[in-house]
């Protein structure tokens, strides 16, 4: 399964976008998603690198396995998950 989440409609509402960010990765949590497409859009990248920062923070970064930016498309990236696989992590935000 694979869940998608484009920012092009909320791109200049800070708050909007890290309440979607974390409303996307719940729900692949929840649903055992095994991916997660961003589209922040090409523009100037400055919402890229704010999607970026955020999945960095320490509390989002365990909960997803690794971040992938599209080489084809670089307004896209991709948050993949691994929800069967130990991880050693530990606390999954539950």
């Amino acid at each position: 399964m694979k869940l998608k989440l484009d920012l092009h409609d909320i791109f200049n509402r800070g708050q909007e976008i890290d309440r979607a960010l974390r409303g996307i990765i719940d729900e692949a949590i929840e649903k055992k998603a095994a991916m997660v497409e961003i589209i922040p859009g090409k523009g100037s990248g400055a919402l890229k690198k704010k999607v970026l920062r955020f999945l960095d923070q320490r509390e989002i970064k365990q909960l997803y396995h690794r971040v992938e930016k599209d080489g084809d498309n670089w307004g896209r990236l991709f948050v993949h998950f691994r929800h069967d696989a130990p991880t050693g992590r530990r606390g999954r935000g539950r």
